[in-house]
């Protein structure tokens, strides 16, 4: 695993938090001093270090997998789940806020922004959860041999970030993290049409309309047709061995016009076989026996 981007030759670092206004995401720039420019410095290096003691290579995010709390994971730039992460790694003139950390209301992140020497751009977010929490307690610090409440607003800022973007790709060290700031549920929900339409166009044979009727308004649903999308492994499934397998399952299915009718109970069964999430064993003679995957690793096509 690399990354595009040198801690060692920092030139330049933003600092800034994002917030809900009317149901949008904004993102306001603060300006920060030389201290704080290297505490974030600071903060990425621990967080690329971090990833690195998690995976070599680490797998590309999928939105059904259950994930460790630290898990080191990726997501190309270009990928629809990517949604305002990659937008503000790649906005320009966000407007500047001194006063932003005023008003703690709404705001869900800090980011830091870096420009290596060779130009190249690296945005670090962290939930701001511990960020907005240490608003609310009362600190003390020792003033000559008397300790006394801090009468100020005070900030803390985290061991690390809970993802990096580079030029290519988000990085995630905290897999909920990423499903928090990135606005997931709303990025899956929105993108059901368009995952709908790449599986029509393999599954031919499949009548999709229910299941996007149901995807649309349910966000576990959504995630198996991104989940199955991004797997690429529908061109080629046999309209017989699908139908085989879902009664082995015990899920029903009709038959009309050539087209497979999935009943709108059935729907997430349906999904969870095209994931490659249910399997049937039958190890005692005349007992079979079905099983979901929470989680899944392919082994290879082998006889």
């Amino acid at each position: 695993m690399t990354l595009a981007f040198d801690f060692n030759s920092v030139q330049a670092t933003e600092f800034g938090v994002g917030r809900d206004v009317d149901g949008d995401q904004a993102f306001e720039l603060i300006p920060i001093d030389d201290q704080v420019q290297r505490a974030l410095q600071e903060m990425g290096q621990a967080t690329w270090d971090a990833m690195r003691k998690l995976a070599d290579s680490p797998a590309v995010y999928e939105p059904t997998e259950k994930y460790a709390s630290a898990e080191c994971l990726i997501l190309p730039l270009g990928n629809d789940l990517s949604g305002p992460l990659g937008r503000v790694h790649q906005a320009n003139n966000l407007p500047v806020n001194a006063a932003a950390l005023s008003d703690t209301s709404g705001m869900f992140c800090y980011f830091a922004r870096m420009i290596d020497h060779r130009r190249r751009h690296l945005t670090a977010i962290r939930r701001a959860t511990q960020f907005k929490g240490v608003l609310k307690r009362r600190l003390i610090r020792l003033t000559t041999d008397t300790l006394r409440l801090i009468p100020d607003a005070v900030f803390k800022l985290d061991a690390d970030f809970d993802l990096l973007i580079d030029g290519a790709e988000i990085k995630i060290l905290r897999p909920s993290g990423f499903e928090s700031l990135g606005g997931l549920k709303e990025a899956l929900l929105a993108a059901v049409p368009k995952n709908v339409r790449a599986l029509q166009s393999d599954l031919g044979f499949v009548d999709f309309s229910p299941i996007q009727d149901y995807a649309s308004s349910h966000p576990r649903a959504a995630r198996y047709l991104s989940s199955i999308r991004s797997q690429k492994e529908t061109k080629n499934v046999d309209k017989r061995a699908l139908k085989r397998f879902c009664k082995e399952l015990g899920i029903n299915t009709t038959e009309a016009n050539g087209k497979i009718f999935v009943q709108p109970d059935q729907i997430m069964d349906f999904l969870e076989v095209l994931d490659r999430r249910r399997y049937r064993v039958q190890l005692i003679k005349g007992s079979p026996e079905r099983f979901k995957a929470t989680s899944r690793q392919k082994l290879g096509n082998q006889d």
